[in-house]
């Protein structure tokens, strides 16, 4: 429902329909909420199982981005390019960042103020906008010299700036695995990197472009380095769920790398095509993991993907299937990983599935 917003304002300049933000707004809403009750749903109908939290965290990944398009597209951010930049990567980057303390600790911990606080926050500014109209943000403060759009974005960086702090201290703290390494025995650090490989080009990029590519195309140009982010995202997670080395490189950079070269070489072909042509390759790469993951998994754990097996028939057996703690508001739950055994999906440790 979020393309909706993307497809009246794609620049976060013109004013969506109100209609348009009230439809993002109620599928959010249903998003959470279906989001929050899978894990009960999945022991209760006895399919709790790794390729359920792959499935639960690989939609996170790619629904983070859609979602900080919409409030900013709600908001009609893109009159701050800078802004909006800010605000959709640092979202992709608190995402990554809480798997990547997930990786170091072995246990995924949720604050008092989090995602879901955040999601509640983007319906509120959803529904003024589709009460009062986009245009609502752009509303100059009495006695100041700015809008009201600049007041959620201060308050969304002294959050992240809270969370990210909450993250890094747990990943400086060492690791569970031997001499505080992570779950896998690799560095507590060597997550930056894949990451860093796509929020740095993604930043030189839309410094360097002389066509303005990311000014007149912020949408596209989110979406694309987005999807490239949720693909490091899933990655990290089977890594983890596996606990297994991260590798680096990744096919989806190939995207962002021919927008680099084609600057390079003096944009040779117009940055908008190269774009495009990005953003096709990225959506196409990620579906091509996504179904070789889920289908090795299935293979491996003798289960069907979209079914449920028939009450009162033979029950399934989920080896190499521990389960690994969570924690909400201090409070312990628990996960449902893969082990570290030696019988592992053969895919997730194969370097050249990347």
């Amino acid at each position: 429902m979020t393309d909706q917003n993307l497809w009246y304002s794609p620049d976060a300049k013109k004013e969506a329909p109100r209609w348009a933000c009230g439809l993002c707004g109620f599928g959010l809403f249903v998003y959470q909420s279906l989001d929050a009750i899978d894990g009960k749903q999945a022991r209760r109908t006895g399919t709790a199982n790794p390729l359920g939290e792959l499935f639960d965290h690989g939609c996170d990944s790619i629904s983070t981005v859609f979602v900080a398009l919409s409030a900013c597209i709600a908001v009609q951010l893109g009159y701050y390019p800078g802004w909006m930049f800010f605000q959709c990567f640092c979202a992709m980057t608190l995402f990554y960042c809480a798997h990547w303390q997930t990786y170091v600790s072995g246990t995924l911990r949720f604050g008092r103020i989090d995602v879901t606080e955040a999601q509640y926050t983007i319906m509120a500014i959803l529904l003024l906008s589709t009460i009062f109209g986009p245009s609502i943000w752009s509303t100059k403060i009495p006695g100041l010299d700015m809008e009201v759009k600049l007041i959620p974005i201060g308050v969304a960086c002294a959050v992240a700036l809270l969370l990210a702090q909450a993250n890094v201290s747990i990943i400086f703290t060492g690791g569970v695995g031997k001499n505080g390494s992570t779950v896998a025995g690799t560095s507590v650090l060597s997550p930056v990197i894949p990451f860093s490989m796509v929020l740095v080009p993604a930043f030189i990029i839309y410094q360097k472009s002389p066509q303005h590519v990311y000014e007149e195309h912020p949408a596209l140009y989110i979406l694309a380095f987005g999807l490239v982010a949720a693909k490091v995202t899933n990655r990290l997670v089977v890594a983890h769920m596996t606990k297994s080395e991260m590798d680096y490189m990744d096919w989806s950079l190939l995207g962002p790398t021919m927008l680099f070269l084609n600057q390079y070489f003096n944009t040779f072909v117009k940055e908008h095509y190269i774009l495009w042509l990005c953003m096709l390759w990225v959506v196409v790469d990620l579906l091509r993991y996504c179904y070789q993951i889920c289908t090795e998994i299935c293979e491996y754990l003798r289960v069907e993907l979209f079914r449920i097996p028939y009450p009162g028939g033979p029950q399934r057996f989920f080896p190499a299937v521990v389960t690994v703690p969570t924690e909400k508001n201090g409070k312990s739950e628990k996960k449902i990983h893969l082990s570290d055994g030696e019988d592992v999906v053969p895919l997730l440790q194969n370097e050249e599935h990347s």
